[in-house]
């Protein structure tokens, strides 16, 4: 193959297919029917003698070939739209409506301040809240379900940070050490708070799944302990009121204590065990990487991490 003989539109329809793994929304993507997309993938096959892009139940799978190929195709079409998209954006005339994903005290963290921001420099955006009911975003990010997730992510970062290149961008926001909470008045305020007395006690779980096991089980798995988790729950504002109203103790971001609404009933105990940090991170699919309101909600909701206020809602131990 030539390169001065190769169709370069038809690295487009590839971008548009490996970016939504999908010949339908690719199309939708392109403005252009599905057959003809079939077609140009079919000539940029013959082209450079690969099957680049293989059909699946749920979409298409890329070979080998394509994923070597598409950094280098992403990032020249990225610097091509680059030069001839326009230059000046007003986000006081914009007018959107992003759909984010978040469980509800990270939306409870987050949403006033990105609200007063909206209404005061881009009233034309509009945020639709979908429930986060996993710790796997990416679905729902490839459907175009949602167009930004945040929370702690951390199996899918992994992946990100590590694999092959994806349509999924990642960002860290924020970092936060996990506490022991419990009610201010529970008998383990009266005494330290050891190894024995933590796995004794009934214990609450967030869990989005219902799943009685998570990061601290694992945690204890590797010491050879073991903790008895009376209750899950799939919102830390329920944990709070619960946790406030009995002798369950539980684990939490210390960033998030203060969106139970319970902080004043509530103290925080340093764990008898060392856990990593908690990452706070944003994902979104690459369609949106170069979205100039989507780009203005990105940079805010980083900016709003370095916010006084936003940092001054951590409980102190």
């Amino acid at each position: 193959m030539s390169f001065l003989t190769l169709d370069l539109n038809l690295l487009r329809v590839f971008d548009a297919v490996m970016t939504e793994q999908n010949l339908t929304r690719a199309a939708s993507r392109l403005a252009m029917t599905q057959p003809a997309v079939s077609n140009a993938l079919k000539r940029l096959r013959d082209a450079l003698g690969d099957e680049l892009l293989i059909r699946t139940a749920h979409g298409v799978k890329p070979t080998p070939r394509a994923e070597a190929l598409w950094p280098a195709v992403r990032r020249a079409l990225s610097e091509l739209e680059e030069a001839v998209a326009p230059t000046s954006f007003d986000v006081s005339k914009a007018n959107a409506t992003f759909r984010m994903a978040m469980a509800d005290a990270t939306a409870a963290l987050w949403l006033p301040a990105l609200v007063r921001s909206i209404e005061s420099e881009a009233p034309g955006l509009n945020v639709r809240m979908v429930p986060l009911t996993t710790r796997e975003p990416r679905p729902m990010l490839l459907r175009g379900d949602i167009d930004l997730a945040i929370g702690f992510f951390p199996g899918v970062v992994a992946q990100l940070s590590g694999g092959p290149e994806t349509p999924i961008r990642h960002e860290q926001l924020y970092s936060g050490q996990y506490v022991c909470v419990m009610r201010k008045d529970h008998p383990l305020t009266k005494t330290e708070l050891t190894l024995d007395t933590y796995c004794k006690a009934n214990h609450l779980l967030v869990s989005f799944s219902g799943r009685a096991r998570g990061l601290i089980d694992e945690a204890l798995t590797q010491i050879g302990r073991e903790r008895r988790i009376l209750l899950t729950v799939n919102q830390f504002f329920t944990a709070g009121r619960v946790v406030a109203n009995s002798n369950l103790i539980t684990v939490l971001p210390r960033h998030l204590i203060a969106a139970t609404g319970m902080s004043g009933s509530l103290v925080a105990r340093q764990l008898p065990f060392s856990l990593p940090e908690v990452h706070v991170d944003m994902l979104w699919h690459e369609r949106d990487a170069r979205s100039p309101a989507h780009r203005w909600l990105r940079e805010h909701l980083t900016l709003m991490t370095g916010d006084t206020a936003f940092s001054s809602i951590e409980p102190k131990p």
